[in-house]
């Protein structure tokens, strides 16, 4: 079947942003790269132990730009010391590497934020002389939630890398295989125990797109707009002497060449709010939404799977679309791999939660009846894991990861950022994602994998080594009977049900294979809804756009 992008992908005209350069190098309508080589990094421990190593090998004349929302200075990044998020930027920097950041400015840590983690992480690279920013040009209530890294080598264009998706330079986040969880911790959720387990994905890619992850980071940069128009906060920022003035860019260096053999088209999606009050983002004015239009598109075209692993499916806005496709095609079915329960137990955190995730599967179901699927994971122990990870496989052509969730805030109201792939080879399918989804799926199915492989299962694998490192006849093989979209839908039932009767037994004997079990569905009173209903609206879900599109209902 030969590819069309446009059947799948925007076009700059379907971006809606006039004024954005990030698609100036794409040639006509295209609003997309050719020629990427693009690697799913599945697991905090497998994507921080890359990163310390490329960074390793940086020197003076490269540079290293990245955005975070949240970020903590001492999280080693292969567990080791020396390793720690500050000690490897900081030495970069003394090397003459260019680093600069951008973190959100976040809000209280005792709302369970991380105001007081970002500042650290900013002043201590600042001391240290690189330009780490606190960045709070965001909507009202609204957060900074981009996680790009980019690493580019002067002279060595081939070895530029950039890195997307949902997992943040902090604490919890270097989990692997085994779901122990990361030894530097981060409160959450009594039910996820001292060591929360955590489940998270980025993409590394490599080719022209890592031009575009750098334009993400400079249109950013380079806005005028002050980095926070709250007063306290100016003041404060005097007081300490913070820099709040971003340094001048050198000129961008052109696109890296395509990749040898590299057969990757890369989509850049992103989310910027309107900002109101008279202001504006210069490079979005009014905001973009090309992550709900890239979504809306793409599901207008699926037939046969959907498959979601995501931190929260709880929009009403974001469940009708696909409510829209699962009655339009009769044939499609859904599977979603989201958190057993919220990562904050406090009542005014917890039940709005709650609220939106039964307010947006109820439609699913209804719509969708048992064509729907929706699954916790769990570690071997039975604790259960934080499912952080934002990918979403359509069709096996259409395949996501980045910093946005299934919510109307991601959508619309919060800085986003996800690359989108689709594989010139693979026939009938990109072969990129198939492979990401049968890699994904054979982690929770528990699959063995064979002495000709990787010794035992890859819950006892410690970092990387994983079914995603195995040729594809291999991984094919030992997913055999998960190809089939449909056959992947019956196996992870099948999965689900087998674990969570050996849970309903009493666990007696052998605990069966798999991470899987039903997703179960709190039960909200009366009194409850009254009051975490506008508590979603307002402050868990708000809606970021103009107000003519929001009265259209339109992104």
């Amino acid at each position: 079947m030969a590819i069309r992008p446009s059947d799948w992908l925007l076009t700059k005209s379907e971006r809606a942003n006039a004024l954005t350069v990030l698609d100036d190098q794409h040639p006509d309508d295209e609003a997309w790269s050719t020629g990427n080589h693009v690697r799913p990094l599945v697991h905090g421990a497998t994507y921080f132990a890359e990163l310390y190593q490329r960074i390793q090998e940086t020197r003076a004349g490269d540079l290293i730009y990245f955005t975070d929302w949240r970020g903590d200075p001492d999280e080693l990044l292969t567990g080791k010391p020396g390793s720690g998020v500050e000690d490897v930027l900081a030495a970069a920097d003394i090397r003459g590497v260019d680093v600069r950041g951008l973190i959100w400015r976040s809000h209280w840590d005792k709302l369970s934020f991380s105001a007081e983690e970002n500042r650290q992480l900013g002043e201590q690279l600042q001391a240290e002389g690189a330009e780490v920013l606190l960045d709070m040009r965001v909507r009202t209530g609204g957060s900074h939630h981009q996680k790009l890294v980019v690493i580019r080598y002067q002279g060595r264009p081939e070895r530029d890398v950039a890195y997307v998706g949902g997992i943040d330079l902090c604490h919890s986040r270097r989990d692997d295989a085994r779901h122990l969880g990361d030894p530097q911790t981060q409160a959450m959720a009594s039910v996820y125990g001292e060591r929360p387990a955590w489940h998270d994905v980025q993409a590394a890619i490599a080719g022209p797109a890592v031009h575009d992850v750098e334009t993400v980071f400079r249109e950013r940069w380079l806005d005028p707009t002050p980095l926070s128009q709250n007063p306290l906060f100016r003041l404060h920022d005097l007081m300490s002497r913070t820099d709040t003035s971003p340094d001048w860019l050198p000129e961008q260096a052109p696109p890296p060449g395509p990749v040898p053999g590299g057969t990757h088209i890369v989509q850049l999606l992103r989310t910027y709010p309107n900002l109101r009050h008279g202001r504006d983002y210069p490079f979005a004015r009014g905001g973009e939404r090309s992550v709900a239009r890239g979504y809306s598109k793409a599901l207008a075209r699926a037939e046969r799977l959907v498959y979601i692993e995501d931190q929260y499916l709880w929009s009403p806005d974001v469940a009708a679309a696909i409510v829209e496709t699962l009655r339009k095609n009769t044939d499609l079915r859904i599977i979603a791999v989201l958190p057993h329960f919220p990562d904050q137990s406090t009542p005014l955190s917890r039940m709005p939660q709650d609220f939106g995730r039964v307010q947006a599967l109820a439609m699913l179901t209804e719509a969708g009846g048992d064509r729907v699927a929706c699954y916790g994971i769990e570690n071997h122990a039975g604790r259960p894991v934080y499912v952080h990870a934002k990918v979403c496989i359509m069709d096996d052509w259409w395949a996501t990861i980045g910093s946005d969730n299934f919510n109307r805030r991601s959508w619309t109201h919060d800085s986003e950022l996800s690359a989108v792939v689709i594989d010139t080879i693979g026939g009938d399918h990109s072969a990129y994602a198939r492979r990401l989804r049968l890699t994904l799926a054979a982690e929770h199915l528990d699959r063995k994998i064979g002495p000709a492989e990787f010794p035992g299962d890859i819950s006892q694998i410690e970092t990387g080594t994983a079914p995603g490192d195995l040729d594809d006849s291999r991984l094919l093989k030992l997913m055999s009977d998960c190809v089939d979209a449909r056959d992947m839908f019956d196996a992870f039932a099948f999965s689900a049900a087998r674990l969570q009767a050996w849970h309903d037994g009493g666990r007696v004997g052998p605990r069966p294979p798999g991470r899987l079990r039903p997703l179960r569905q709190p039960r909200l009173s009366r009194l409850t809804r009254l009051w975490a209903a506008p508590m979603y609206r307002a402050v868990l879900d708000p809606d970021g756009r103009p107000r003519v599109l929001r009265r259209r209902g339109e992104f």
